[in-house]
C-alpha cells in the first residue's frame, strides 16, 4: 500500500490530479493494485517549513517558470522494495512535481513500512494490509 504525501506550496486542483494520475500509473504498471496507491496532498503555510535557518520561501532559485519551488515527500512503500524501485519511484516523483534547476529545495524521505503495519478498512473492519484478500476466518480481530 504505498502511500505518498507531498507537502508544497498550494497546488491548483488539476496540478494534484495530474501528480496523482501519474503516479498512480506508474506503480499500477509496477504491479501496485490501483485501490492502494494513496496520495495525500498537504499546503505548505508560507514560514512553516525551514531549512537551518532559512524559510525555504527566502531560498534563492533561478525561477525558472516550469520547476516547483519547494517541496517534501514522505514516500511508505513495501520493505520488500528494493533500491532500484526506490531510485526509479523517487525519479517518478521528482518528475511528476517538476524538480528541476528552479527548484530551491527538495526533500523525499522513502520510508519502507511492513504490510502488517499498515490497517484499512474493509466493510467496517479495521484489517491488516498484509490480510487482505485472506480467507475471513484468517482475518484477526484487533484486541481490545
Amino acid at each position: 500500500m504505498p502511500t505518498i504525501t507531498i507537502t508544497t506550496p498550494e497546488l491548483s486542483p488539476p496540478a494534484r490530479r495530474a501528480v496523482a494520475v501519474r503516479l498512480t500509473r506508474w506503480l499500477t504498471a509496477r504491479g501496485v493494485v490501483l485501490s492502494h496507491v494513496v496520495i495525500r496532498f498537504v499546503t505548505e503555510p508560507p514560514g512553516s517549513l525551514y531549512t537551518g535557518a532559512m524559510p525555504v520561501e527566502a531560498l534563492p532559485s533561478p525561477g525558472d517558470g516550469e520547476s516547483i519551488h519547494h517541496a517534501g515527500v514522505v514516500c511508505q512503500i513495501g520493505v520488500d522494495r528494493d533500491e532500484a524501485f526506490r531510485d526509479a519511484l523517487a525519479d517518478e516523483i521528482g518528475a511528476a512535481l517538476k524538480v528541476g534547476p528552479g527548484t530551491a529545495f527538495f526533500h523525499l524521505d522513502m520510508q519502507p513500512a511492513a504490510r502488517g503495519n499498515v490497517y484499512v478498512a474493509v466493510d467496517g473492519r479495521l484489517c491488516r494490509a498484509d490480510l487482505l484478500g485472506a480467507a475471513p476466518e484468517q482475518i484477526k480481530e484487533p484486541a481490545a
